[in-house]
């Protein structure tokens, strides 16, 4: 039996990237755009000395979670915070934290809108599920490739690799809050006369809004998961600590960043879900 002809899908692939590079302005200009977005988040962070980022974190989660009185929230906060400092990662803690708000800002910027849309149109919906399964099923290495390509090496491919990784929740969770809205209630505002536009922003994402914020808390905590294999690419961060201590067998720094980046996931998934809890 003859050995049938492989075929040639990486040739493709190469291609493809090849074909795309000679878009080198379009990219360009991309970069500059979000890597304007990542200098501003880094130089506010930059620009507040450290115990007054801490009272504004701890201040805010106080008032988020104020009438449900989570004072263990506020005091894990704090010390967390203040370990960071202790050990010397607070610049690399607010340079992950840029490049997370950074990816969350883009995947919801995109995500709700592309969601909006997958609930409106059943085939939107159809062709945008399997790019989401493909999105968060394909190892996240793989994307570091083609983000290298087009976009260098630094934050910005980071960015961009995270946001392919993060995204998927984000439009699922909006789909899926859009679709679950009670009919009877789109049915009572048409009889009011609200036009289409008035239905999504008055009725049905307040009513979606806590599926939607769920969505993005997943988002950004992928976008954390990120921060190591980003670091790979050059993102700087908590994620360069932990690369580097791999690559030199020292598990103690690789364990002391480690602990830092949980510090930062807890604190923000946290403080995303009292958001979200507030207005109920």
């Amino acid at each position: 039996m003859s050995n049938l002809p492989t075929l040639p899908l990486a040739s493709w692939i190469d291609a493809l990237v090849k074909w795309l590079t000679q878009f080198e302005g379009f990219f360009n200009g991309v970069t500059a755009f979000i890597g304007g977005i990542v200098n501003i988040f880094q130089a506010i962070f930059d620009f507040l000395p450290i115990p007054v980022f801490i009272i504004l974190i701890v201040g805010s989660t106080w008032y988020l979670t104020r009438k449900t009185k989570k004072y263990g929230l506020l005091i894990f906060e704090l010390l967390g915070l203040l370990l960071i400092w202790n050990l010397g990662y607070w610049r690399d803690m607010t340079q992950t934290l840029t490049l997370v708000l950074t990816s969350s800002l883009i995947a919801l910027v995109i995500g709700v809108p592309l969601g909006i849309w997958m609930a409106k149109k059943d085939t939107v919906a159809a062709i945008v599920k399997p790019l989401l399964d493909f999105m968060q099923t394909m190892p996240a290495f793989v994307y570091l490739i083609p983000a290298v390509a087009f976009f260098g090496i630094g934050m910005v491919p980071g960015v961009v690799a995270s946001v392919i990784f993060a995204m998927p929740p984000t439009v699922r969770m909006t789909n899926l809050g859009i679709r679950d809205v009670d009919a009877s209630l789109i049915e009572a505002s048409n009889s009011f006369g609200a036009t289409s536009w008035q239905q999504l922003i008055k009725v049905q994402l307040p009513l979606a809004k806590n599926t939607i914020m769920a969505g993005i808390n997943q988002s950004m905590m992928l976008s954390l998961s990120m921060v190591v294999i980003a670091a790979m690419i050059g993102a700087m961060g908590l994620g360069t600590k932990v690369y580097f201590a791999v690559g030199r067998n020292d598990a103690g720094n690789g364990f002391t960043a480690g602990i830092a980046i949980v510090i930062l996931a807890i604190i923000l998934d946290r403080m995303t879900q009292a958001l979200n809890q507030r207005k109920r």
